[in-house]
């Protein structure tokens, strides 16, 4: 018990020191420490505090140094940085670009009045207006056949056409998003961001040095569900630029942000992927983003003390007394069940990888609760399974009493929702129609198959044998999976699951009492 509960508060005390030391980053990614006298020879200051007369000008190019020409497609005359806009320009596309190809956006401010490739005092970045992506899959009606055709021309066409279904195709970004630090701050020289420093244009302006505006492209905005596929028949396609002033702060916090996303596009995640870490971001105030990462840090550590308290009391478990062994095998079914769901449903990583390492440990849950051993005769595997005592035949007694009468119940809605979504809806195979179709089962009356333990625990007037330890971090983690159920993207089915647990939860803590 020492050693448990030394091992414990070992893991609180990394937990808070993690938590501090990432609160400690975030206010020197937020706090920038200004110059204090303007006349010292390391102060930098603002090009946008003496007022100047700006124009924005937005250039298409099929190369980021617009080698091969470069077109006009939008301009601000005058470009107040003070005033939001938001603008739709249609784009025409290049030839190459609609042969699965790429197109870059130039964005310049400049000097109103004089073309931006002869101004001497003008910033711009070059943003990517398209990226590649696997085109979704067509659902068909598996009845019917409806669109059928369509699927088969898609894997049909001929090889100077578009790429099939199942490569990579060029998308169209819909939105550009353009942000200017309208503050006007002045930098101290030896305590310049490297954050910022990639982004800041310094000339000598007499005795001063003047840092030109700081321009930045908001790649976080552009989200899978506003991508639009590109083929040979796309000539012009609708581009809305929008503009916004940025403080300084959420702009370096924004650049760090970004980074991590790339970073985590070289180690392997798509687009989609990325998409659902964006989201937290773009679509979510900053004040609940920060209370969300106190959030998903307690999550955190909720996850691995359950985890461990968990697989302690299964690896010590060596009756299964007042346990619904039903129960934990309609658990391991339904978490696998889950998980091929989800995988099927190309769901974040985020979400898929917990899905997967739950569904290993149910199994291993299986395994011990029906006392299951394996023995292997060459390749041959040979499953031999324990004995029960007079205490377990009663617990399998009210197990299978419980069962039976929720088997009336249960599976006549279940077959009933399969067949009216095979008749009604469209899939992309028939292994997704039977998939959604347990799942669905799953979602919908799988906390049903938590009573027969909750019957169990009525028939032995007894909750001891519960690992009561693990179920209470569960608690703790299905009310703050309660909040993410918000925030992540996923399934609406896997979203509303999040709050049936909380039910369940609540009617096993009442019998405790």
């Amino acid at each position: 018990m020492f050693q448990t509960t030394s091992f414990t508060t070992l893991i609180v005390g990394v937990f808070v020191v993690y938590v501090l030391h990432t609160c400690w980053v975030m206010y020197g990614i937020v706090y920038t420490k200004p110059c204090e006298n303007p006349k010292l020879e390391n102060c930098i200051n603002p090009y946008l505090a003496g007022k100047p007369r700006l124009q924005l000008s937005i250039y298409t190019a099929l190369r980021p140094n617009a080698d091969g020409g470069h077109t006009l497609i939008h301009e601000e005359e005058d470009f107040d940085v003070e005033t939001k806009f938001e603008r739709i320009v249609n784009v025409s596309l290049p030839k190459k670009t609609c042969k699965n190809g790429t197109l870059y956006a130039m964005v310049f401010l400049h000097q109103a009045g004089m073309s931006p490739w002869q101004d001497p005092r003008q910033v711009h970045l070059v943003s990517q207006l398209t990226t590649y992506m696997i085109p979704k899959p067509p659902e068909v009606s598996l009845i019917s056949g409806e669109e059928a055709t369509q699927a088969e021309q898609l894997k049909r066409k001929p090889k100077g056409g578009d790429p099939a279904v199942d490569r990579p195709v060029s998308h169209w970004r819909s939105r550009l998003t353009l942000n200017v630090v309208s503050e006007d701050f002045i930098f101290d020289r030896d305590f310049l961001p490297s954050d910022v420093h990639r982004y800041l244009r310094v000339f000598q302006n007499g005795k001063k040095r003047v840092y030109l505006p700081l321009l930045f492209v908001d790649e976080l905005s552009n989200r899978v569900k506003d991508l639009m596929e590109i083929n040979s028949t796309s000539t012009e396609l609708p581009l809305t630029i929008s503009y916004d002033t940025i403080s300084l702060g959420k702009l370096r916090f924004w650049i760090h942000m970004q980074d991590a996303v790339y970073s985590l596009q070289q180690f392997g995640f798509t687009e989609k992927d990325a998409d659902e870490i964006k989201g937290i971001f773009v679509e979510t105030n900053l004040y609940f983003l920060a209370l969300t990462f106190f959030v998903a840090a307690f999550h955190l550590l909720f996850d691995f003390l359950a985890f461990k308290h968990d697989i302690s009391f299964w690896k010590q478990k060596k009756s299964m007394v007042g346990m619904s062994s039903k129960a934990v095998l309609w658990r391991c079914f339904s978490t696998i069940v889950i998980f091929m769901y989800l995988f099927d449903e190309q769901t974040s990583l985020l979400v898929l990888i917990p899905a997967g390492v739950g569904s290993m440990i149910e199994v291993w849950k299986v395994k011990k609760a029906f006392k299951i051993q394996v023995i292997w005769k060459g390749v041959k595997p040979t499953f031999i399974f324990g004995k029960s005592d007079e205490s377990e035949r009663r617990t399998v007694e009210y197990d299978t009493l419980a069962m039976k009468y929720l088997s009336y119940l249960l599976y006549p809605m279940c077959i009933g929702g399969a067949v009216y979504a095979l008749v009604f809806l469209r899939y992309k195979s028939w292994f997704s129609w039977i998939i959604n179709s347990l799942v669905n089962g799953v979602y919908a009356f799988g906390f049903l198959f938590m009573l027969p333990q909750l019957f169990v625990n009525y028939k032995f007037k007894s909750v001891t044998h519960l690992p009561w330890k693990a179920f209470m971090y569960k608690a703790f983690n299905t009310f703050i999976d309660d909040i993410f159920a918000f925030i992540i993207t996923m399934p609406t089915s896997h979203r509303l699951a999040c709050f049936r647990d909380d039910v369940v939860f609540l009617v096993y803590l009442y019998q405790r009492w």
